[in-house]
């Protein structure tokens, strides 16, 4: 059996097994979510949890995996996981689901446009930083002691650029980005000695989704983001982008990484 994280073998580095392995995907019933799913799937994952607000699009979700991957045991679990105690019921469900969760991927994403900050109500603001940042750091919390007890353990969240890069608009969305890096990076510098590896990918756009559409939709926004589309000249970045990453920061052969914060932006920012 082939665990996310163990030292792998020379036929190994031909392909990513991800067969035995516990997969955990938080915010899997879109998007980057759920094409990672589909990605783990073609490399092996046969157990999965994909964790989301909505039960229709949880069923959704499960119905497109199963289409496309038809031996993958998935399970959907309906979960806010911003809410103290509901990260910690995630993993015990997918603790009872799988047998061990070998990796997280926390891709949950708030519905807020880019918004000067004083057009922000104060009570609002304080609802960007928490239904932004609190999940990934609640999911992390709750998995961590489980992948300690395993001894190996990879952790990937999807934050932004805007932690990276002042942006106007996005004074909320990026301090809560930063609180994404910032927590991410000092996990990874205490889990290292249990195996469990942290690292964080920042996007910027990432087109066919829904983020993507509201930021498009507002007159605002899309005059900023309509001047830095240019800028990627690599292309606009796509959900399976964020899905290659995830992989190979789950895999073994990213087995040495840890506490990084790498951008996929198409060359919009090279930061």
């Amino acid at each position: 059996m082939t665990h996310a994280s163990t030292t792998p073998q020379p036929s190994q580095h031909r392909g990513y097994d991800f067969s035995g392995s516990g997969i955990v995907i938080a915010g899997g019933t879109s998007g980057v979510g759920l094409a990672t799913a589909r990605y783990f799937a073609n490399a092996g994952a046969e157990k999965q949890v994909l964790v989301g607000r909505n039960e229709q699009r949880g069923k959704e979700a499960l119905a497109s995996l199963a289409e496309t991957n038809p031996e993958c045991d998935a399970l959907f679990v309906a979960a806010d996981v911003n809410e103290v105690g509901a990260a910690d019921d995630v993993v015990r469900q997918a603790h009872e689901h799988m047998g061990r969760v070998d990796v997280l991927v926390n891709s949950t994403v708030a519905q807020y446009q880019p918004t000067l900050l004083h057009d922000i109500p104060a009570d609002k603001l304080v609802d960007i930083l928490v239904q932004q940042a609190v999940g990934p750091i609640l999911m992390s919390r709750a998995v961590v002691p489980v992948m300690r007890e395993q001894r190996v353990g990879a952790i990937v969240t999807i934050a932004s650029d805007a932690a990276k890069v002042p942006t106007p608009g996005e004074t909320g969305i990026g301090a809560a980005m930063a609180a994404i890096v910032t927590f991410s990076q000092t996990l990874a510098v205490e889990a290292k000695r249990y195996g469990v590896r942290v690292n964080v990918l920042t996007p910027s756009l990432i087109v066919n989704t829904g983020s993507y559409d509201r930021a498009m939709s507002a007159e605002f926004s899309r005059k900023i983001f309509d001047k830095i589309v240019s800028q990627a000249q690599l292309g606009l970045t796509e959900p399976e982008d964020l899905a290659d990453a995830i992989l190979f920061l789950a895999s073994p052969l990213s087995r040495r990484i840890t506490g990084q914060v790498i951008s996929v932006n198409g060359g919009i920012s090279v930061v």
